[in-house]
């Protein structure tokens, strides 16, 4: 990536100002053409959001979308269906013991719009509030219960692939653990035992930044700093890990940047969140000191390698070993070519990644650290600067989606190739629009001095 060092956050203003307008125009089309008797939303074929996947890990992005569209732009329109939308389709995602994925299907909603009241943005309710705060409490412990022990005495909530599979997706949804406990809540099993959610919680935080994160230090051949695997395969007999692994990356063995965007946001906003504990919380865990060491180095490293692997105006491929990305050249000079004829560009990757960059670099500003804080801040805003413009800003009117070319499913075919066109591309994803509206409601509030955004925004 080429950084754009003198790129101020309020450059972005106008393009914030023009994707809000879009957004609230694609939430409405949404609403009106998609039927939610099909399932959850995933991405586009043709401009038309359909399902398609393993399980409903999407629908709280379509809700979430319109609690940030409320916040961005006081529309008190969107705040009303995201209201409706949540008490008559999330349900399910809170008691749903088969995903990984509560973070993100009810943080997204439930705790947005708790958020929301906590910050004085909505009116106070004391029984609306029991209903936010009770899903939120349920979802993180539904969420612990999926967990396998490991040799070191850790352990990882495990993926929807079962016991034996630790995703780098969900150091992103591992929020939906640390609200519950700071909500005042534990994982209740037989004869009474509890157990705290904040061991979870931290426990596969560190387990991901182990076992999913490459540090250069000779793990294997590929080590590299700032790798990362998709997933983490262990032997659940023994606790062991055996090996790297991936879904929808090209291999175990290559980066799939999308699943490296994830742990780029996951670990800063773990980071933030250490600040809620206490010195006697952490101790059992090494001390505040070592666990801000982990999650600093996993943070640091993952960004990196984002910004030495992408395209110069910060959009990143698929993934950094997919086999025709040779053919490209040297990519990382050039600007990002969504129409190439060998590699699709996941522009999803980008905007998950985009906000781990800002709130790394701010990380690090807040601590003194400005050199580097400030390299982290400016190369998130170089990829907002090209992500929030054509040709990835949806202006087509009758595209439903917002943000364009995102991929899926490469390995299994599952995106849509338009007519004329080598690779998957044009088309949206509802986590990539979810996050494009994410950070951009997060840049939006640091530009306007007004409160940080936070997912622990959702506790009082």
């Amino acid at each position: 990536m080429q950084i754009k060092a003198s790129l101020a956050a309020s450059d972005l203003q106008p393009k914030l100002d023009r994707l809000w307008q879009l957004s609230g125009e694609k939430i409405n089309l949404l609403n009106k053409n998609y039927d939610p008797a099909k399932g959850s939303p995933v991405f586009t074929v043709k401009g038309q959001y359909t399902t398609r996947g393993w399980t409903e890990w999407t629908e709280g992005f379509r809700y979430g979308a319109e609690v940030l569209q409320y916040d961005a732009t006081g529309d008190d329109s969107f705040l009303k269906m995201a209201k409706e939308h949540t008490v008559r389709q999330m349900a399910s995602h809170v008691g749903h013991f088969g995903v990984h994925d509560h973070g993100f299907n009810n943080v997204s909603t439930y705790g947005n719009l708790v958020r929301l009241m906590n910050e004085g943005r909505i009116e106070e309710n004391e029984w609306e509030r029991n209903f936010y705060e009770i899903a939120l409490k349920l979802s993180g412990a539904v969420q612990a219960k999926r967990w396998t022990p490991i040799k070191d005495g850790g352990g990882y909530i495990y993926s929807f692939n079962g016991p034996h599979s630790l995703f780098v997706d969900t150091i992103r949804s591992v929020r939906a653990v640390m609200v519950s406990h700071l909500l005042g809540h534990s994982l209740m099993g037989e004869n009474d035992l509890k157990t705290s959610l904040l061991e979870r919680g931290i426990n596969h935080a560190l387990a991901t930044a182990k076992y999913a994160i490459y540090y250069g230090e000779g793990r294997d051949i590929y080590d590299e700093w700032g790798r990362s695997a998709h997933e983490s395969i262990f032997n659940v007999n023994d606790g062991n890990y055996r090996c790297p692994n991936t879904q929808q990356g090209f291999s175990g063995f290559t980066t799939w940047t999308r699943g490296l965007a994830w742990a780029m946001v996951g670990f800063p906003e773990q980071l933030e969140t250490l600040a809620y504990f206490s010195d006697e919380d952490l101790a059992p865990f090494g001390g505040r000191e070592a666990v801000e060491q982990i999650y600093l180095k996993a943070a640091r490293a993952t960004n990196d390698f984002f910004i030495a692997n992408t395209a110069a105006d910060g959009i990143p491929y698929w993934d950094t070993g997919s086999p025709q990305l040779y053919k490209l050249g040297d990519y990382t000079q050039e600007k990002s070519d969504p129409f190439n004829a060998f590699e699709p560009i996941d522009s999803s990757a980008a905007a998950i990644g985009a906000q781990g960059l800002l709130r790394l670099g701010k990380y690090l500003q807040d601590k003194g650290q400005t050199e580097d804080g400030n390299r982290y801040w400016q190369a998130g805003l170089t990829t907002l600067d090209t992500l929030f413009d054509e040709p990835y800003l949806s202006t087509d009117p009758e595209h439903e989606g917002l943000i364009l070319h995102s991929v899926y499913h490469q390995p299994n075919g599952w995106d849509h190739i338009p007519e004329g066109q080598k690779v998957p591309c044009g088309e949206s994803s509802m986590w990539g629009d979810y996050h494009a509206r994410e950070v951009a409601l997060y840049l939006q509030r640091v530009i306007r001095g007004d409160r940080y955004y936070q997912y622990l925004g959702a506790v009082k």
